[in-house]
């Protein structure tokens, strides 16, 4: 069993809002970091968070952005802001009773895998696995691939042409335990019959094997 809080999350001079859910015997808690445009209401990530409670990991989906800062396209793409919006996350897990003793990982779709890398290497040993869905983690700057620590899956679309590419020079630079798996038939938002259901599969299984304290 788990139940959902809503969490209101310090950012700097802001405050971000997010759905905290831990099943029991949680083996560990994944931030998602949301892409372009989408929030912790995002219905593809929200089915990736079921399923990665169902394997014993919690989900906090947040908004990375406020309503505000959202209306500003370009702050969409501004990889800094929203690696500290996850970092500020990091820290408030940290500090709140039924979180601070799980091990973290991070979940990334579109720009916010760049983002999800990038708290990766700023935070070291503390993060314990990085999964992207689609996304562009060429955004990350080459310093911070190269020093992730933590194991990190990148999930690809098979007809994702363009994003292939980036993710495999993303790929190429990361020094970590790592795998990209290309999903046979799939276009970059997963839409396709049975698509999602594979990505989900996959990221739960990434996490319950590394996520755990050995």
């Amino acid at each position: 069993m788990s139940s959902a809080t809503l969490a209101h999350i310090p950012a700097g001079n802001a405050t971000v809002e997010g759905m905290l859910d831990i099943p029991d015997g949680a083996v560990g808690l994944v931030l998602f970091a949301h892409g372009s445009g989408s929030s912790r209401h995002s219905p593809r990530n929200n089915y990736v968070a079921g399923v990665l409670r169902d394997a014993g990991v919690g989900t906090l989906l947040m908004d990375l952005l406020t309503p505000e800062e959202d209306r500003d396209y370009s702050r969409r793409f501004d990889i800094g802001l929203l690696t500290q919006r996850l970092l500020d996350a990091a820290r408030w897990v940290g500090a709140q009773d039924t979180t601070r003793a799980l091990p973290l990982g991070f979940f990334g779709a579109s720009t916010g895998a760049a983002a999800a890398l990038e708290a990766a290497a700023a935070l070291g040993e503390a993060a314990r696995a990085v999964v992207s869905r689609g996304g562009r983690p060429d955004l990350a700057s080459e310093l911070a691939l190269q020093e992730v620590g933590a194991p990190t899956l990148l999930l690809v679309g098979g007809y994702d042409d363009g994003v292939i590419d980036l993710n495999q020079l993303a790929y190429d630079q990361l020094r970590c335990e790592k795998e990209m798996v290309i999903v046979p038939g799939a276009t970059h938002l997963f839409e396709e019959p049975g698509a999602l259901e594979a990505v989900a599969m996959r990221a739960a299984g990434w996490f319950a094997e590394h996520l755990p304290r050995r």
